[in-house]
C-alpha cells in the first residue's frame, strides 16, 4: 500500500476531528502519539455518518447513508478506498480487529435518526445509545489495548459506560437544537412532562452513575491512553456540573458551553492529577 496515500488519509481524518470538535481534538492530543492516528480515523468515520443524518436536510439523507455504507463495505473488503475517511478507518478496522457488530450497531443508530424522533421506552433509548456511543467507546478501547483481549474484556463495561455518559451529556446540552431543528427527543424521561426539576434530576443522576463506573476503568487504562481519556472525562464532567447548576428552562432555550479559558484550566488540573498519580 502506498504509504503517502495512507498518511494523507489520516491527515484528512485529523482535520475532521480538529474542525468539528476542538474539545475532543484537544483530548486526542493528550494520547500517546502512536495511537492518535487511529483515534482520529474512528472519529472521522463516525462524524461523517452523523453529519449525514444531522445536517444534510436538503438532500436525500437515506440515499447518502446507503452510499456511505456501501463504500464502507467496499473499503473493508478491498482494504482500500479513495474516500480518505473510509480508507483510514478500514486500516484501523483491520489492524485492531474491530468487530463488525460494532460498526453495524453504529450504522443502525444512525438510521434510527432518519426516522425515529422520540424514544418513549428505556429499551429503545438504551439501544440507540449503545449504537451511537457505546460501540464507539469500544472501538477506541480496541486501539487503547492494542490487541490485549484480556485487558479489553476487563475494561469493556466501563468503556461503554463512558460512551453512554458522553452521549447523554450531549443530549442534555443539545436539547434545544435537537428539539427545535431536528424534532428529536432522546430522553424517555421527558415524555409527558418535559424537562423540569425532577426529570433533570433523574437524567443527571443517571449520567453521574455512568461516570462513576467509567472512572474505575480509566484508572486501569494503558499509560498510552489514560491521560487523554481522563482529559475528556474531566471536560464532560465539568459540562455536566454546569448543566446541573443551570435551571431547566434555560437548558431548553440555550446551548450550555465551556469557554476556552476554563478548558485550559481543566487541562492543567488534569495534568497535575495525572502526574501526581491521583487518577
Amino acid at each position: 500500500m502506498n504509504q503517502l496515500f495512507s498518511d494523507v488519509a489520516y491527515l484528512c481524518s485529523q482535520s475532521v476531528t480538529s474542525n468539528y470538535s476542538t474539545s475532543f481534538s484537544l483530548a486526542v492530543k493528550m494520547l500517546s502519539p502512536k495511537i492518535q492516528k487511529p483515534i482520529h480515523a474512528i472519529y472521522g468515520f463516525v462524524r461523517f455518518a452523523d453529519e449525514i443524518v444531522d445536517t444534510f436536510h436538503e438532500t436525500d439523507q437515506e440515499l447518502l447513508l446507503n452510499e456511505f455504507e456501501r463504500d464502507l463495505n467496499n473499503a473493508i473488503e478491498r482494504k482500500i478506498s479513495l474516500n480518505p475517511i473510509l480508507h483510514s478507518f478500514q486500516e484501523v478496522y483491520h489492524q485492531y480487529n474491530i468487530d463488525r457488530e460494532m460498526v453495524d450497531a453504529f450504522l443502525h443508530s444512525m438510521r434510527l435518526d432518519l426516522h425515529q424522533k422520540n424514544y418513549n421506552s428505556m429499551q429503545d433509548y438504551n439501544e440507540y445509545i449503545y449504537g451511537s456511543a457505546d460501540v464507539v467507546g469500544l472501538m477506541c478501547l480496541k486501539v487503547f489495548v492494542n490487541g490485549d483481549q484480556a485487558t479489553y474484556n476487563d475494561l469493556k463495561d466501563e468503556a461503554m459506560r463512558l460512551g453512554s455518559a458522553f452521549q447523554k451529556v450531549n443530549f442534555l446540552r443539545d436539547l434545544k437544537q435537537d428539539s427545535d431543528e431536528l424534532n428529536r427527543i432522546y430522553f424517555p424521561h421527558l415524555q409527558g412532562s418535559g424537562l423540569n426539576i425532577e426529570t433533570k434530576k433523574q437524567i443527571i443522576e443517571e449520567i453521574e452513575e455512568d461516570f462513576r463506573i467509567a472512572y474505575q476503568g480509566i484508572k486501569k487504562l494503558p499509560i498510552e491512553a489514560k491521560f487523554g481519556v481522563y482529559t475528556a472525562f474531566i471536560y464532560y464532567q465539568k459540562l455536566l456540573h454546569k448543566l446541573q447548576k443551570t435551571n431547566a428552562e434555560e437548558i431548553k432555550t440555550k446551548r450550555i458551553r465551556i469557554n476556552n479559558p476554563t478548558k485550559i484550566k481543566l487541562l492543567l488540573s488534569s495534568y497535575v492529577n495525572y502526574k501526581l498519580d491521583l487518577i
